[in-house]
């Protein structure tokens, strides 16, 4: 009888475990081995290869996540011009976000069928003093984002999209940065920390090698305790302010009745909730009226 009852709740727990709907999320700048430009776009000479090495780490992701149960994934290429991953050597079974504008940008496709979101290859935020290519966004044109007068990271940002639907940020890769600045923020996440900063350009790296085997232990372990993760919950309404590299973009939101401009280079818009904030920021992001098909 005791047996019996062993099997029952073991089976019961596996059931259990198959029905998790798992988003992963996947940047470069958090990758292992990832210290400056040259691997982060075609024009980098190292780019080709760190295309490998970012298709790796998502896969571990994904194979420790099925062996954990999971039913059903979606990655989110979510770096640069979101056309990074070789998808051809993603299982088969698995669905691929690509390219921009889209509705939630580096989680795109998040709805409340999702259980547990995974963010592979993350850095630190543009106002953290430490982390390698540390930025949130976009280095060129933003210096600060803050939600409710908190700077985010993209990490940060994903965590609070995600969580409007109920499903928590569960697992976080990066530099040791990057993963000491979300756990700070969330408490309890799973984090895998592939390199230490020296500097904005500078790490001491695991080889890929090291980081796939990390990283896939890590969403297996994460996945297997999903229900222990609670979505991070953003206070309504909410405030959004950018502050922009140069004075243009803020003085041009101006004329829009929707935002108020704080200072020369910083702008305001208040969204009824992290909905609507997210879009308003697609759109700030996105527009440009010169833009082509």
């Amino acid at each position: 009888m005791k047996t019996l009852l062993s099997a029952i709740i073991i089976t019961s727990i596996t059931m259990i475990g198959y029905s998790q709907k798992i988003l992963i999320s996947v940047d470069m700048e958090g990758l292992a081995g990832v210290v400056t430009e040259q691997q982060l776009g075609p024009s980098g000479f190292e780019y080709q290869r760190f295309r490998q090495f970012m298709t790796d780490e998502a896969n571990a992701a994904i194979q420790g996540a099925l062996e954990a149960g999971a039913r059903e994934i979606v990655v989110a290429d979510a770096h640069g011009n979101g056309q990074n991953l070789l998808i051809e050597q993603l299982p088969e079974d698995i669905e691929v976000i690509r390219s921009w504008p889209r509705r939630f940008g580096m989680v795109a496709g998040i709805d409340e069928t999702f259980d547990g979101v995974m963010l592979i290859g993350y850095h630190s935020s543009t106002t953290n003093k430490e982390g390698v290519r540390a930025h949130t966004f976009s280095s060129a044109r933003l210096t600060n984002v803050s939600v409710n007068e908190i700077p985010v990271s993209e990490g940060m940002w994903a965590a609070m999209v995600t969580g409007t639907f109920d499903v928590p940020v569960i697992l976080i890769t990066g530099d040791d940065i990057a993963t000491r600045e979300l756990s700070d923020f969330l408490g309890d996440v799973e984090t895998v920390v592939v390199k230490q900063a020296y500097g904005f350009h500078a790490a001491k790296s695991l080889t890929p090698m090291a980081a796939v085997k990390k990283i896939k232990e890590s969403s297996k372990r994460t996945v297997a305790r999903i229900s222990d993760f609670k979505p991070y919950k953003v206070e309504t309404p909410v405030l959004l302010d950018v502050s922009f590299k140069h004075y243009r973009p803020s003085e041009a939101l101006a004329y829009l009745s929707i935002v108020e401009r704080i200072d020369s280079h910083s702008i305001r818009f208040r969204g009824k909730d992290m909905i609507e904030v997210a879009d308003f920021f697609v759109f700030l992001m996105e527009y440009n009226s010169s833009t082509q098909p």
